[in-house]
Order: C-alpha cells, then structure tokens, then sequence
C-alpha cells in the first residue's frame, strides 16, 4: 500500500545523486580483492587472515543494513548516509595501518562493513523507490544497480593503476580520503526517506518495526526471497574477494584479476538495467529462477573450459549479466510485498541473508585455499547452491501483502 506518490519532477536529481553514490561506494568495494595478494605478502598473513576480515566486512554489512534501514525509516536518510560515509573512510585509512589480524578485522571488517551499509543499496534503493513514480519504479531500481555495477568497472582498473603508481598502503589513505566526497552526493536523497512518509501517513499505520519483521516473516513468499538472496551472496562475494587472487595462482598478471572484475562490472550495468526493465513487465520470481539458473550454466562451463585469457574474460562478461541482475527483482518483490514505507527495513532484513552468504562464500573460500591450495569446492558449492536459489524462487507468488503489516499491530506502539 503506497503511503505517498511523488508530486514533482525532483526524482530525476535523486536519482543522479543516487547513481553516482552508488558509483563510488559499490566501486571502492569491489577493489578490495587486489589488496589481498601484497598485503598479505607484507603483513606475512595467509589469505584466510584477509579473506576473514572481508567475510567479517559482508557480515557487518549485512547486519548494519538492518539498523541503518531502521534509523533511515525512522529519522530519513540524511544522518545514516552521512554516518557511512564517515565510517567507511576512516576503515579505509585504518586498513592501511592494520598490522594484525585484529587490527584489519576491526578495520577493513567492521568499520567499512558498517559504512558500505549506510552507502550502499540498502539505503539507496529505497530513496530511488520512493523518490520514483511508480510505473517507473522498476526502470529506475535497475540504473541504480546498474550504476554500483558501473562503478565496479570504472574504479577497479583505476585502484589497480594506484596501486602499481603508488603501493597498496598509499593507495588505501588515498581512497579513504576521497570517500569523503560522497558526502555531498547524500544531501539530494534527504528528502526520501521513511521518516519524510512518517509524517504525511495516517498515525494508525505508525507501528512497531518488530511487529512489521514479525508479520513480513509469516509471508512464505517473503521467506522463500530472503533465502534465496543468500546465494547471490554467495556467489558474488567469492568471486570478487578470490578472483583476482585465482587468476594469479592460475599464472596470470593481476591486471587480468583486475580485468576480470572490471568486466564484470561494465556487463553488469547492462545486465542490472535490463534486469529492472523486464522486472517492470515480467514476472519477478520467474525472472530470478533463470538468473540463477544462468549462473550455474556460467560456473560449470568455465570449470570445464581450457584456462586461458579468453576464457576468464568470457566467464566474467557471463557472469557479468548476471552479476547484480538479482538485485532489481528482488528489492521490486519487496516493494510489491509491503510497499516502500518499511521497505529500508524489510530490504534490509532481506540483504542480511544475502550478507551472511557473502560471509560464508568469502569465508569457505579462504579456508580451503589455505588448507587444501585450491579453490575447486567453492566453485562445485557455487553450482550446488545456484540450483537450489532457482528452486526456492520458483513458488514465489507474487502479491500485495501490505495490509497484513497493520492486522492485529499494538495499539500506541511507533517505529
């Protein structure tokens, strides 16, 4: 049930904002793969010491998305946005003096995981939703998940240069000091947030967010998309953390790690936008059961494959159309579920599960690398678990459930 529609053209400014936010803050992340390799080498880690405080970043992620989806329903946008901007630059500059193995969980874990949460999809996604007219919703979540895609292509290759210019630990103070530029582009998304529908919506509807979890959760629909969200975690953490590093053991210069993971940025921005496209005309869950089925066609293929440059960048542009693809349809099922009032909130709830697989994704990937010198399981689980998402999205059905959120609320209970 939509609570308030747009009046004024102002959607195109947030939306710009929105993109380039997502640009810079999804970008920044996704360069954390090529610390891995010299820093470990420095420091004298083994990749899991890494490879832990990258899982404990998607963990703290996903966990701080709930929270900052809570505060940005309740208080708007404003303060969350501006609050991850600031922690994600010092956890950057921090990262760059971390000499032990809780040094670089606390940073590079905990500090940037929080801060990612308050820049990134969680946070935005709503503001654009709400910010949007509604028959042009589906459209617009798919440029801004094609824009953090966008921005995985464009900053990669750029970090990559820096580092070779100026060392990894420079290039950390560097990024973590021009992360504060995306303060500025939080300002044009305060006027969308849930706080701003708070205050135009009924007092009736202002209920406890435990009541809105409780009762989003009795919906199968609801629980069948927060597991499934999982293996997208799964899937794209791994690679994004472990290819670059595969691609060396493979016996290839680190630009193609870092080539790799730009293709799979730039086929992003136009797997993502299509992906909202069709998500407007098509049947949502239909659209995620094929995603994840084209993903394992994607693994399987490129393990069967003769390792070459072409068949890294073949798999990378694969899995590139694919790669945020799931995010469109998935915060739109959210949003026909509930509406945009709660939907920071129940997103984030949604984006937790997605978070702990790119934990375990991450996480497993590390562990059996360093204890068995290959990352093969990985990718078997990655095929295993990419056939059950399609299965757990296949009895998705597709309905308004928003006024289940008001049934039997507390009285006199607010968010």
């Amino acid at each position: 049930m939509e609570i308030v529609k747009p009046q004024t053209p102002s959607y195109q400014a947030v939306l710009i904002s929105a993109c380039l936010l997502l640009v810079l803050s999804f970008g920044y992340r996704a360069g954390f793969g090529l610390f891995m390799v010299p820093m470990s080498e420095a420091r004298e880690w083994g990749r899991d010491v890494f490879g832990l405080a990258l899982a404990i970043q998607n963990l703290s992620w996903g966990v701080c998305a709930i929270l900052a989806g809570a505060l940005a329903d309740k208080y708007g946008n404003l303060r969350v946005l501006l609050g991850g901007v600031a922690l994600y630059a010092i956890g950057m500059v921090g990262m760059s003096v971390s000499s032990t193995e809780t040094q670089i969980v606390s940073t590079a874990g905990l500090l940037v995981g929080a801060g990612i949460a308050g820049t990134s999809f969680g946070i935005v996604l709503p503001s654009i939703a709400r910010a949007v007219p509604e028959e042009k919703r589906a459209r617009a979540l798919g440029i801004g998940t094609a824009a953090g895609s966008f921005g995985q292509f464009l900053v990669v290759p750029v970090i990559a240069s820096v580092v070779d210019l100026f060392g990894w630990m420079h290039s950390l103070q560097f990024l973590g000091l021009s992360a504060f530029l995306m303060a500025l582009l939080c300002i044009p998304l305060s006027k969308f947030g849930g706080a701003n529908e708070t205050a135009k919506a009924d007092s009736k509807a202002s209920i406890s967010l435990k009541h809105v979890a409780l009762k989003a959760c009795s919906i199968k629909s609801y629980r069948l998309l927060v597991f499934g969200f999982f293996v997208c975690g799964f899937h794209v953490a791994f690679i994004t953390v472990h290819m670059p590093g595969y691609v060396v053991d493979l016996g290839f210069d680190p630009q193609i790690g870092a080539w790799s993971i730009s293709l799979i940025g730039l086929c992003n921005v136009i797997g993502a936008y299509y992906a909202g496209v069709l998500s407007g005309t098509h049947s949502m869950r239909k659209l995620l059961t094929m995603i994840y089925l084209g993903r394992v066609v994607a693994i399987t293929i490129f393990l069967a494959m003769p390792v070459s440059i072409l068949s890294i960048m073949l798999f990378s542009a694969g899995m590139g159309f694919l790669w945020l693809a799931t995010v469109p349809p998935t915060s739109g099922l959210v949003a026909l579920f509930f509406g945009t009032r709660y939907m920071s909130f129940l997103y984030g709830i949604v984006f937790l599960s997605h978070q702990l697989g790119s934990f375990s994704g991450v996480w497993l990937g590390a562990w059996l690398y360093e204890h068995y010198g290959t990352y093969d399981g990985i990718w078997y689980a990655g095929i295993f678990l990419g056939i059950v998402a399609a299965l757990l999205h296949w009895p998705i059905e597709e309905n308004d459930y928003s006024k289940s959120l008001l049934s039997t609320a507390p009285s006199g209970l607010r968010v």
